[in-house]
């Protein structure tokens, strides 16, 4: 799978599986019930989702780039630190408002967040390439005269 098709189909399995997960944890750690965690879990990968499009773009824009355009583990490891690290900067205001908890607790409890997501964006990315296939961008290397035109 390949093209729009592609991005469509990871982004919404990544943050299916992700509220699924996270909205029993939330409401466990904050105990603000299901529904409430749920609510949050919901903004939160709407907000995750949007950045999902945005970042997988720019990524894969820089990667068609590359002379080695094969995802190693280092790449992978770029690519999951990247991600998460760019939505830690746009959640911690959400999580704050929605717990109504101080931004420093925002933070800590995004941290968090990012720990988990961190591994799991490195195993969901590694199974969804390895189900579907990498992306053209990632497919092999090029010689410098394709990278020059």
């Amino acid at each position: 799978m390949q093209g729009p098709a592609r991005k469509i189909v990871q982004a919404v399995l990544y943050e299916a599986i992700a509220v699924a997960v996270l909205s029993p944890v939330i409401a466990l750690v904050y105990d603000n019930g299901l529904a409430h965690a749920g609510a949050l879990s919901l903004m939160l990968s709407a907000s995750a989702l949007a950045w999902n499009v945005v970042y997988n773009y720019l990524f894969e824009f820089w990667e068609r780039r590359q002379l080695n355009r094969v995802r190693t583990f280092g790449r992978r490891l770029l690519h999951s630190a990247g991600f998460e690290g760019g939505l830690v900067l746009l959640l911690v205001p959400l999580v704050a408002w929605w717990l109504q908890i101080s931004w420093w607790a925002a933070l800590v409890t995004d941290l968090g967040l990012f720990v988990f997501f961190f591994f799991y964006a490195l195993v969901f990315q590694w199974a969804f390439d390895r189900v579907f296939d990498v992306p053209v961008s990632a497919q092999g290397e090029v010689s410098a005269d394709a990278c020059a035109g």
